[in-house]
């Protein structure tokens, strides 16, 4: 099935896109620019090459309202005109809001959007979804655009001090979970016009802030694995550890209890259980090369010397940390982040392990990239 995202390096977009790379049996990726939407021929191209078509593209945020509403209904104005060039019939999916009803010009660009997507449909034997979607929060959102949880993220962990606005009840759907229903309706293939993807959690503002500052507290501050108790909790803590400098907080050394009988060190402290292990590692030997979208996980130097090596999804930039067992010293994995670890001594390295879930053969969770 080929399946083209436009908007596919947005923050629903990315997410999208990179999960449909874990099934390349299922799935093929058609390559959309945001470029395409100024050049007919690429546009009429790209829609040509689809079975699928994820309309995510749309302007959320702008000091114009009429700006706003302009450029959505704009983008689906254009995406029709190439159906129609074309005579494609690709099954069309577009991402709508829950402020349709409301009176603003978003609203109302995304229930106008959709509407006309419906009459395409309609007119020409085609199919549309059209994604009624409540408040989406996950990794790597642009903070003071895509969510409140995005901007308490960024403000907390960069020194900043967040505000409430209004403290009101909000409904949330993490963006893995969005990801995941938007993949099965694809496969189910039902023309639905009107689709409310129901939210997985509702929460007032104060109380997610609440669990943002302990996050900062126990985590950023401490190296605590706070407790979570619940799927809610480990998404937006997973979402608050994507905001993080990893740059500049790894590795962060170990506090030593040393006397006469040796040494004392505490690996990690934790609220929730998990799977503790060790490696040895020959000089000269590389491990992992792989990432995780949930898990939570530790490295710790206590023996040797290594280089860790992390790198994000979709980008060229490697982050390098030495550390060394005379110091002992940790990494942790931020999701959707590659990383290996190397012994760049000439002896044993001992590298000690935890991850907040035991290794399941059926969902293991663990993706092979190359650093």
């Amino acid at each position: 099935m080929k399946i083209g995202i436009t908007g596919q390096n947005g923050f629903v977009g990315k997410h999208l896109y990179n999960t449909l790379g874990l099934q390349p049996d299922k799935f093929e990726r058609v390559v959309f620019q945001k470029e395409y939407f100024e050049n007919t021929d690429k546009l009429d191209e790209f829609v040509k090459n689809c079975d699928v078509i994820v309309h995510l593209a749309a302007m959320n945020r702008h000091e114009s309202e009429q700006v706003i509403y302009d450029t959505n209904v704009g983008l689906v104005d254009k995406l029709i005109a190439s159906l129609e060039r074309t005579e494609a019939k690709p099954h069309v999916f577009i991402s709508s809001s829950t402020q349709e009803e409301r009176d603003n010009l978003y609203g109302k660009s995304k229930k106008e959007g959709r509407e006309k997507l419906v009459d395409w449909a309609v007119n020409n034997n085609g199919k549309v979804t059209g994604l009624l979607i409540p408040n989406v929060f996950g990794s790597f959102g642009k903070p003071f655009y895509n969510s409140f949880i995005a901007t308490f993220c960024y403000q907390l962990t960069h020194g900043e001090t967040p505000s409430i606005a209004n403290d009101g009840q909000v409904n949330l759907i993490y963006v893995q979970e969005l990801v995941d229903d938007i993949i099965n309706e694809i496969q189910e293939s039902t023309h639905k016009p009107y689709y409310v993807v129901q939210p997985t959690s509702t929460k007032k503002v104060s109380e997610v802030l609440s669990l943002l500052n302990n996050y900062k507290a126990l985590y950023l501050e401490k190296g605590e694995i706070p407790q979570l108790n619940d799927q809610f909790e480990l998404n937006l803590f997973n979402t608050y550890r994507s905001y993080m400098d990893h740059a500049s907080i790894y590795p962060r050394k170990f506090q030593l209890h040393t006397d006469p009988r040796g040494t004392f060190v505490e690996i990690i402290r934790m609220g929730i259980g998990g799977q503790s292990s060790y490696s040895t590692t020959v000089p000269g030997i590389t491990r992992g090369n792989h990432y995780h979208t949930r898990k939570i996980e530790r490295f710790a130097v206590i023996q040797g010397k290594a280089l860790i090596q992390l790198r994000k999804m979709d980008t060229d930039e490697v982050l390098d940390f030495y550390l060394d067992g005379a110091e002992p010293s940790y990494v942790d994995m931020p999701i959707w982040y590659t990383h290996n670890i190397k012994n760049i001594g000439d002896d044993e390295l001992i590298t000690m392990f935890w991850i907040n879930e035991p290794y399941d053969p059926a969902d293991p969770d663990t993706y092979f990239e190359t650093v």
